[in-house]
């Protein structure tokens, strides 16, 4: 049974190689979290392969999974990002990017064929590189006085959360990403340590 607080991911980029009548489709996956990673992502890879034809992506994003792309760059509608998009749905994985350079070799592959190398390539860059599952996560900002700190930092380790950002100074703020399905108990218990404040910011990526 699929445990609805958590989402799978995987841990390391990865790579796939697939090659069709002389095209060669190098496919890349990544984790990310946010689209900032992908627009990053797609740039260094757009430097390293600068003569290459197309470099077709997809994406999902979010612990809802309701972020998403699939971009063909130039490829013929529906056969480069849908297919990539597929591979990473069917795998069931969240916050995972995946870019297919392409470099044309000469003969035209058609739609099925094209369908075909994308999808083999993904899987490929995919089906190797460790999955991990990770708890679904309320985020937080939590600002206390510096006295406070042993107590909150006790609290956010017994709770599992994940600290995106920390300014411990006389005046302290934690950026944390609280489990959901334990994160009213928490929010509950940060916010009676004197002087400690709780504010909700979203659902993390």
């Amino acid at each position: 049974m699929t445990d609805i607080n958590k989402y799978t991911t995987i841990t390391t980029p990865g790579t796939g190689d697939f090659r069709d009548r002389g095209s060669k489709f190098l496919a890349y996956s990544y984790p990310i979290s946010s689209t900032a990673d992908v627009k990053e992502k797609l740039q260094a890879l757009k430097k390293e392969h600068p003569k290459a034809v197309h470099h077709c992506y997809a994406y999902r994003l979010g612990t809802d999974g309701t972020q998403f792309r699939a971009v063909d760059d130039g490829e013929p509608s529906g056969s480069a990002g849908k297919p990539i998009l597929g591979q990473i749905d069917s795998m069931g994985l969240i916050n995972v990017l995946v870019i297919v350079v392409r470099y044309f070799g000469g003969t035209l592959l058609g739609v099925p064929g094209l369908i075909n190398a994308y999808k083999t390539a993904t899987a490929l860059s995919l089906e190797k590189v460790p999955k991990t599952e990770k708890w679904i996560e309320n985020l937080f900002d939590i600002n206390f006085d510096y006295p406070a700190m042993g107590e909150v930092l006790y609290l956010l380790k017994q709770a599992e959360a994940t600290i995106y950002k920390q300014d411990l100074q006389l005046f302290c703020v934690i950026t944390a990403g609280i489990p959901r399905h334990q994160s009213d108990t928490y929010v509950q218990r940060l916010s009676e340590i004197r002087g400690v404040t709780v504010k909700a910011i979203k659902e993390a990526v």
